[in-house]
């Protein structure tokens, strides 16, 4: 089975350099590489995939929105949304009018929640989807990501959990969660030697040069480590469970993480006794890291 993680970029212009695509097969890191568009890195994914269909393609954005805000403007199902937003993307991102915000003059809105149960579950909480600008925002590449998804369901993939489990498989990724997991602990993401110490010390069977460029930008390194957790844990995306249609994931979306060390924690973050610390207290550890780091 083959594992890819794609860390992925809304930049209007030179997104090709800040998109970056990781390929795993049979636990082997054999390709990191940018330099491809979005359409490009998707059709990449597609051919991957025609080539293997035992293949699962992690992608670094938001696939839908909080309910309230689907259900608001009509759409039931995921692909609705997409196709919704092959048609309006650029519209919304240009306007910015509520609930999306984040452009100058433009306030937090107020319609209503700005994350999903996903989200709200997470450790580290994401970015709402309705941020379109300012530090962190996620917004701009999930609205021009969605519509990727279409292209990926016509070219075979499930995308899950909007659809029933079935390979090749396309799943939301969360790479800040999936490297603190790889390493155990907190990474300062920002800083070379940092990154470079976890591919060292977590994947030293890895090619050497691979690691290298892999600790050699934050994209690179959130592709690589992220196609090599979901290669840790291949058995279990080749065997998702089934959403019941009714679920909120079925319309929010839900993004993937690994079995059992993944679990996210309860709302009182408790790690069990003798496990560690947990993935929030972790978490809570790499923000303060980075801000000393600023």
């Amino acid at each position: 089975m083959q594992t890819i993680a794609i860390d992925w970029s809304g930049r209007d212009r030179g997104a090709s350099e800040t998109i970056w695509l990781a390929r795993v097969r049979d636990g082997a890191l054999v390709e990191l590489e940018n330099g491809r568009d979005r359409d490009e890195v998707v059709a990449e994914a597609i051919a991957a995939a025609e080539a293997d269909p035992r293949t699962a393609v992690g992608l670094d954005f938001a696939f839908a929105f909080p309910a309230w805000y689907a259900e608001r403007r009509g759409w039931s199902t995921g692909r609705a949304i997409w196709e919704a937003m092959r048609v309006e993307a650029e519209t919304l991102l240009a306007i910015c009018e509520p609930p999306f915000w984040g452009r100058p003059g433009h306030r937090a809105q107020t319609l209503g929640p700005g994350l999903r149960e996903t989200d709200l579950r997470a450790a580290a909480t994401p970015k709402s989807v309705f941020q379109i600008g300012g530090s962190g925002a996620v917004g701009t590449g999930s609205l021009r990501g969605m519509p990727h998804l279409l292209d990926l369901a016509k070219a075979g993939f499930a995308i899950w959990p909007f659809d029933d489990p079935a390979l090749p498989v396309v799943v939301e990724i969360y790479p800040r969660l999936l490297t603190i997991l790889a390493a155990g602990g907190p990474v300062v993401k920002s800083r070379h030697r940092d990154r470079r110490a976890v591919m060292e010390r977590c994947f030293p069977e890895q090619d050497p040069v691979l690691r290298e460029r892999a600790a050699g930008s934050d994209d690179a390194f959130d592709a690589a480590v992220s196609a090599l957790v979901m290669a840790r844990h291949a058995d279990h995306l080749a065997a998702l469970a089934r959403v019941a249609p009714d679920a909120p994931a079925r319309l929010e979306g839900e993004f993937w993480l690994p079995p059992s060390d993944g679990q996210r924690p309860s709302a009182g973050g408790s790690a069990g006794r003798g496990a560690g610390p947990s993935i929030g207290a972790m978490t809570a550890e790499t923000a303060l890291e980075d801000a000393r780091d600023a």
